[in-house]
């Protein structure tokens, strides 16, 4: 199944036709409102339709809207080739447009992971130690101006991005 042929919300028709996505916006505070005022109410009477607009990437923003959509198919082609592969490789097929419809939202999956949450995401294991040290430096650059700053040198210099601690409150 190509990524256009999937059922349910998506872009990849609408980049590759050039076209914007229209689809209706419900605004639960008034359902919520109207359920609270003991209000009956039909199920679009509180939706509105919405357009939406999707905007080129900034890299190819220079490019006519032809080549932009020539581009997007590309990419849909190298996904749809490396997905092609996978399968092939491994021998397992996704579960297909059924199957995921089949799927209740708020069940549990039978085994899950029980390692705890990474630090941060990243896009390798090397990215995510870079970005751990970059923050442990900053932490050590805050701490040490921190404790410039509470023993009053108010020239304490703390690294970009971060606030000083606040000042005590003095009496008059």
């Amino acid at each position: 199944m190509r990524p256009q042929d999937w059922p349910g919300a998506h872009v990849i028709q609408a980049l590759l036709e050039g076209r914007s996505i229209e689809g209706l916006w419900f605004s639960r505070a008034k359902e919520y409102g109207a359920n609270r005022r003991g209000k009956g109410f039909d199920r679009l009477q509180y939706a509105t339709k919405e357009t939406l607009f999707l905007s080129p990437l900034p890299y190819w923003k220079d490019l006519r809207e032809d080549q932009q959509r020539e581009r997007v198919a590309g990419l849909v082609r190298e996904i749809e080739a490396e997905a092609a592969a996978e399968r092939e490789r491994t021998g397992i097929e996704p579960p297909g447009p059924a199957a995921v419809r089949a799927q209740k939202p708020h069940d549990r999956p039978n085994k899950s992971k029980k390692s705890p949450a990474p630090f941060c995401h990243a896009a390798s294991k090397a990215v995510r130690c870079e970005l751990y040290d970059a923050y442990a430096w900053f932490v050590g650059c805050f701490r040490q101006a921190a404790e410039k700053w509470k023993a009053g040198d108010l020239t304490a210099s703390f690294p970009c991005g971060s606030f000083p601690p606040g000042r005590p409150f003095v009496t008059g």
